[in-house]
């Protein structure tokens, strides 16, 4: 039942993942297939850690990606919403899972490295998650000390952790369970356009929020609201 449901909760994930990531940001379709999204990831992710721990379904990577994911779902979430009691602490609580699941990724890789042979080729995987955790947590150290974000920044932060977080699941589905995939359509260019896709689309917002500051496409809420919120 465990692992249906976490079958079915990726799925959804996807779906409502990509319907967030093209929809007009901000837009009430934005916002419904966003909270969905984050629904469906924590179960997802919490599924994926008790397979993952109670069955041994490769724990070294999977635990720390299911923590991972759950992360940047909840850090996603809470940049864009008001800040409420005790949020403070609730980042700083976030920030310490993001450096351990960090620190621990990087150390499987040294050690993966260190082992060589094919042991060595999983290395890559660890080193990306631990940046990724890393730099989520360098993040999160910012907004402990300077407060919650505003304009083009909470929409930088919350735009990629959103986006990597539904990368981890094209990457899990298309990649990690390829062989689930009708053999006629398994190619491995074809099965790695969802997740380049994601990504693409990621950095090109990143690119007109952060560098252009062109928010075409983004609903007055998307901005506005939050900068009210906290001014």
């Amino acid at each position: 039942m465990t692992l249906v449901v976490h079958i079915i909760a990726g799925s959804l994930g996807l779906v409502s993942g990509f319907v967030a990531l093209y929809a007009s940001k901000g837009a009430p379709l934005h916002r419904k297939a966003g909270m969905v999204f984050v629904c469906v990831m924590l179960t997802m992710s919490f599924t994926g850690l008790m397979i993952a721990a109670v069955r041994g379904v490769a724990p070294a990577i999977n635990i720390p990606i299911a923590l991972l994911t759950g992360y940047l779902v909840i850090t996603a979430l809470t940049t864009m919403r008001p800040p409420a009691a005790g949020a403070t602490w609730l980042t700083i609580g976030l920030l310490l899972v993001a450096l351990g699941v960090g620190l621990t990724n990087v150390t499987f890789g040294f050690q993966a490295v260190a082992r060589g042979g094919k042991e060595a080729g999983i290395a890559f995987p660890f080193f990306i998650f631990g940046l990724i955790s890393l730099l989520g947590a360098a993040g999160d150290v910012r907004v402990v000390r300077l407060g919650p974000l505003r304009g083009a920044s909470r929409i930088a932060r919350h735009l990629w952790r959103m986006s990597f977080a539904l990368a981890i699941a094209a990457l899990s589905f298309f990649i990690g369970q390829a062989k689930v995939i009708p053999e006629p359509i398994r190619i491995m260019p074809l099965l790695a356009l969802p997740l380049l896709a994601v990504l693409v689309t990621m950095f090109y917002w990143l690119w007109r929020v952060r560098i252009r500051r062109n928010f075409r496409g983004v609903a007055r809420a998307g901005i506005s609201q939050p900068l009210r919120t906290h001014s």
